[in-house]
């Protein structure tokens, strides 16, 4: 439907209307275009005049579409009018008025009136992080920084993950800012990149350096650098952090890891006690292995490939060194089929150790087990993040631990004209470090929302002279 260019009379709208293949539907159909096309607000305005005419009253939906495009536009006295209407009409609000409502308050010269509706949210549900994000930018763009530090750690502690977006937001309006508590705060949000291993992109870089270089008297200076190979720093010649856990790290996760994630409540779910125990006597039998593989994720890194072949390369490349490797398979591909060639399956099995679990299993708590009880030294090969796992670790603390001997031990695998490229684990730390008067920030080229375990080789180097 193509929304009219200018507002029209009632019976223009009736016309419409009985021409439209669902005349029922007509009015939302009528706003979704609108929204999607911009229409000019007053076009909009008529028709819902003549719906609040013909028919008395005016529907939910048809009112928060309309909102929406007022959101749209910036029309700040049309949000503050809607609000008022909807606060007569209707006793409580959902979720999706509340949004927009914040939204549009936030950013216009009314955004105190964002934080009122936010306070109105608290009562009656968690606010979303949108809710959030809108009154902390908001108060930022008006160097209200104590107040938008204050949503921000209220965000945190309801365990709403904060975009980069608004990261980037408050060193964006805390430049050239004095203040002691401000700084702190600020490192803290450094500091909470490195917590959850999280690479700023390009432009959220530039603004962290834009920010130290705009520190009153702070003599701050950036630069942009590759970290050499054995993990020094080119521009200030600092050593960055080993990536290796000491002993007493190594067993304390391990021994968090096989409690809390392996024997802990979501193990089971997709495999059998039995199963497991069978698992790990396997393990302890053939002990130690110098990588574990995922065979079911590996087999599928090219699409276009056989998935036995996709296996066979990985398992032929790694194999090269001697290096004793345990692959995690699944029973199918036992059974010859288009994909599992039989042949090719024998032929890895001279170069492997395979298990072969139930369909059904769960991979990751088999592939951590096998990784953790071979020691310090071994590697495992998938392309998952293993979330679900770090989220089970209680304390931060290990969490932290569980990500470092992540990023040190898991091998990316990487397709590259059809040629395996091995990522190497590196013998540095990839995160945010800090030694006080530098700090050493890992970026990406690339806004990337999701998480990665892939870690980048550029690095922003800050030094206080």
């Amino acid at each position: 439907v193509q929304p009219p260019e200018k507002p029209l009379q009632a019976e223009e709208w009736n016309r419409l209307r009985e021409s439209f293949r669902s005349p029922e539907i007509f009015e939302e159909v009528m706003f979704n275009s609108m929204v999607r096309c911009n229409s000019p607000i007053d076009v909009a305005k008529s028709l819902l005049t003549h719906v609040a005419k013909s028919k008395g009253d005016i529907a939910y939906n048809l009112l928060i579409k309309y909102l929406a495009l007022c959101v749209q536009q910036g029309q700040t006295s049309e949000i503050c009018d809607m609000y008022d209407i909807m606060k007569t009409r209707f006793r409580i609000l959902e979720s999706g008025a509340y949004n927009l409502l914040i939204r549009g308050l936030s950013n216009s010269d009314q955004w105190r009136m964002a934080l009122t509706l936010l306070e109105e949210v608290k009562k009656i549900m968690i606010p979303s992080r949108t809710n959030y994000e809108s009154c902390i930018k908001a108060a930022s763009r008006h160097q209200e920084m104590n107040l938008a530090f204050e949503l921000y750690h209220e965000m945190l502690a309801k365990d709403l993950v904060p975009t980069l977006d608004v990261l980037q937001a408050f060193f964006d309006f805390s430049r050239g800012m004095k203040g002691a508590e401000l700084q702190k705060e600020l490192f803290g949000i450094l500091l909470y990149l490195r917590e959850n291993q999280i690479y700023p992109h390009k432009t959220f870089m530039r603004s962290i350096k834009l920010w130290f270089e705009s520190i009153p008297g702070g003599n701050w200076r950036g630069h942009l650098t590759n970290i050499k190979d054995s993990g020094q720093c080119p521009v200030c010649n600092h050593q960055l952090e080993d990536s290796d856990l000491t002993e007493e790290e190594y067993n304390n996760l391990r021994e968090r890891i096989i409690r809390d994630v392996i024997h802990g409540t979501d193990t089971f779910r997709k495999t059998s006690p039995q199963e497991f125990e069978a698992f790990q006597m396997f393990v302890e039998n053939r002990l130690p292995f110098d990588i574990v593989i995922d065979g079911l994720n590996v087999s599928h890194i090219k699409p276009r490939k056989m998935h036995c072949e996709n296996l066979f390369d990985a398992v032929n490349c790694l194999a090269k060194e001697n290096a004793r490797l345990l692959v995690l398979g699944r029973k199918h591909m036992l059974i010859n089929s288009s994909n599992w060639k039989r042949g090719i399956m024998k032929e890895m099995q001279n170069k492997a150790d395979f298990f072969f679990a139930e369909n059904i299993s769960e991979d990751d708590a088999f592939l951590l087990y096998a990784t953790l009880r071979s020691g310090k030294h071994c590697k495992f090969v998938t392309r998952d993040f293993l979330r679900d796992h770090k989220a089970c670790l209680a304390d931060s603390l290990t969490r932290h631990l569980f990500r470092k001997w992540q990023r040190g031990h898991q091998i990316s695998k990487k397709m590259f004209l059809s040629v395996f490229i091995q990522q190497p684990a590196f013998c540095y730390d990839c995160v945010v470090q800090t030694t006080g008067d530098t700090w050493h920030i890992p970026y990406k080229d690339t806004f990337e929302e999701k998480y990665s375990y892939r870690v980048p080789r550029k690095w922003l180097c800050i030094q206080q002279k």
